[in-house]
């Protein structure tokens, strides 16, 4: 083994596969400076899977819990993580990238879409770099047939990201794994030959590798590799097509203010604010999500930050006497009983029947 530290790619299976399906793939992985880790996928009562999504969640949890082992690796480089699936763990990859910014790119080997469940997915967190291999794709009669809704495509509405689309014409879906390849008889791949196949499966491994280099160690090299052509990169002619979608500027998001107020400070929430939305004009925040985040601070006891959450909201919604009656609740948690009364007198000048305002108030011995 060489020295040092080495991106992540955690493999994910398809529903009810081995860990080593792909084994070939990862060995050539390993071998080009990656960790790679896998494990077996299982559903929430034994190998048997349940296509919903409930039933996608213990495969995410089997990603999120080899994140946490690779942190234990002494080799594991775990600010560049990438999640590669196939099959059924090739859309619960992106499920589990939405959720953990750990993980830097995302590798689909003809993923499963499920249009039900990945309708589900807020793209505006599908940010992470998206290699996708298909199979050669159906058509629209085969579709109806098999009641596929072709209304909508997460490859489509993934704006937010870097997207390689890639259709592999010679192969089946289960091509895309190795082991099925060794143990396939030759008379299994239709028109075309199992040579062609296996030809095909390693252009597929020189893009992932290509990938993997170009977003998570950011050599040139790999870039320019996904930006030629497949004939260019040692396909066959004819066999596989390319597309590519460039990200678009993600919208802003209250997950990114709160990143910016934990790195410079609730003080600046207002500022912060007017900041984002003067860059993104459609950024905004509404009561239910101003008071649930003031709370969640209040809980974490942390009244002087949550009062600066409620500032913004009284200043957002002026006219919100819940929001004046919150920020007495944080002033006062945070002893601040000057500013808490002043609160109060706002909030029942908007809602005189406020009754929680009036028993603060009683209690910090005001009267209304």
């Amino acid at each position: 083994m060489a020295s040092g530290k080495f991106p992540v790619v955690i493999y994910a299976p398809g529903a009810g596969g081995a860990a080593d399906e792909n084994a070939d793939l990862a060995e050539y992985l390993a071998g080009n400076g990656y960790v790679v880790i896998a494990s077996t996928n299982m559903g929430a009562r034994g190998k048997q899977n349940d296509y919903s999504p409930k039933g996608a969640e213990p495969q995410i949890a089997d990603i999120e819990f080899l994140l946490g082992y690779a942190q234990s690796l002494p080799d594991a480089d775990m600010a560049h993580v990438a999640v590669m699936g196939w099959s059924w763990g090739g859309m619960n990859n992106v499920l589990a990238a939405v959720r953990d910014s750990r993980i830097g790119a995302l590798i689909s080997l003809d993923g499963t879409r499920e249009p039900p469940i990945t309708k589900q997915i807020d793209v505006r967190r599908l940010t992470a770099p998206w290699l996708y291999m298909s199979r050669i794709p159906s058509t629209i009669p085969q579709l109806n047939r098999n009641e596929v809704d072709t209304s909508f495509s997460l490859l489509n509405a993934a704006k937010y990201a870097d997207v390689y689309q890639l259709t592999m014409f010679p192969m089946r879906h289960a091509d895309f794994t190795s082991r099925m390849q060794r143990e396939s008889d030759a008379s299994a791949y239709g028109e075309y030959s199992k040579t062609e196949v296996r030809h095909t499966y390693n252009v597929a491994a020189l893009y992932i590798r290509n990938f993997l280099d170009a977003y998570l160690k950011y050599e040139k090299n790999g870039l320019a590799f996904l930006r030629r052509s497949p004939l260019q990169n040692g396909a066959a002619p004819h066999t596989i097509l390319a597309e590519t979608h460039q990200a678009e500027a993600a919208p802003a998001s209250q997950e990114q203010l709160a990143v910016k107020l934990a790195r410079d400070g609730f003080g600046h929430a207002i500022e912060a604010y007017q900041t984002t939305h003067q860059q993104d004009p459609s950024f905004a925040l509404s009561e239910e999500e101003l008071k649930a985040w003031g709370y969640a601070l209040m809980e974490q006891k942390r009244p002087a930050d949550a009062s600066a959450i409620f500032k913004l909201w009284t200043i957002l919604h002026s006219q919100d006497w819940n929001a004046f009656d919150s920020l007495g609740e944080a002033y006062e948690a945070a002893g601040d009983r000057r500013a808490s009364i002043e609160s109060y007198r706002r909030s029942l000048a908007l809602n005189a029947g406020n009754t929680n305002a009036a028993k603060h108030l009683k209690a910090l011995g005001e009267a209304r």
